[in-house]
């Protein structure tokens, strides 16, 4: 009896080994927003509700006196329509830049803030701000983005690499047309 106890408690605790939430995934700790306003060309996304008819998207960051970070989204429609939302970026935790909270200004936004809140977290920045992952903690959305809007094979395969390394599935991947 003791045994079969025994053994019940091992199946039962070896199920939780596997069974918990994945670990969110890694960021780079520390953003310099001044360094990372500006102009940034989506090179790839997964595939999301809200940007299904863009083909080709950007946007625009301007670090705020209060810290806030201004957001202007665009992208360009298949019958060449240019599309635009506006928010405001703010950090999750003070002193947290890579892991900020963005809310975009319209009705429902206005109406219920709490659930129009996006994880907008940086996963990846190179040394010189012209490339980067972003992402959310459950890893449903990502996006490439540069400061370019075309990049060479290799910094291609290097953001692939990086968001593969932090669990994300890349083979659903949009790219820019």
């Amino acid at each position: 009896m003791r045994a079969s106890v025994a053994l019940l408690c091992l199946i039962l605790l070896s199920g939780c080994v596997g069974g918990g939430r994945e670990r969110p995934p890694e960021t780079v700790g520390e953003v310099d927003l001044a360094r990372y306003q500006g102009t940034w060309y989506e090179l790839a996304r997964l595939p999301m509700f809200f940007q299904r008819d863009c083909l080709r998207s950007e946007a625009h960051y301007q670090l705020q006196a209060n810290g806030k970070v201004a957001v202007t989204n665009r992208c360009e429609t298949e019958d060449g329509e240019w599309q635009e939302a506006k928010g405001e970026a703010v950090p999750q935790q003070a002193g947290r830049t890579d892991r900020l909270w963005v809310r975009f200004d319209n009705w429902f936004g206005r109406l219920f803030p709490d659930l129009t809140k996006g994880h907008y977290w940086v996963l990846y920045l190179d040394e010189g701000y012209s490339t980067a992952l972003v992402g959310s903690p459950d890893r449903k959305y990502l996006w490439l983005l540069a400061r370019d809007a075309e990049v060479d094979q290799a910094t291609r395969a290097r953001l692939l690499s990086e968001a593969e390394r932090r669990g994300y599935d890349t083979s659903e991947l949009i790219w820019r047309q």
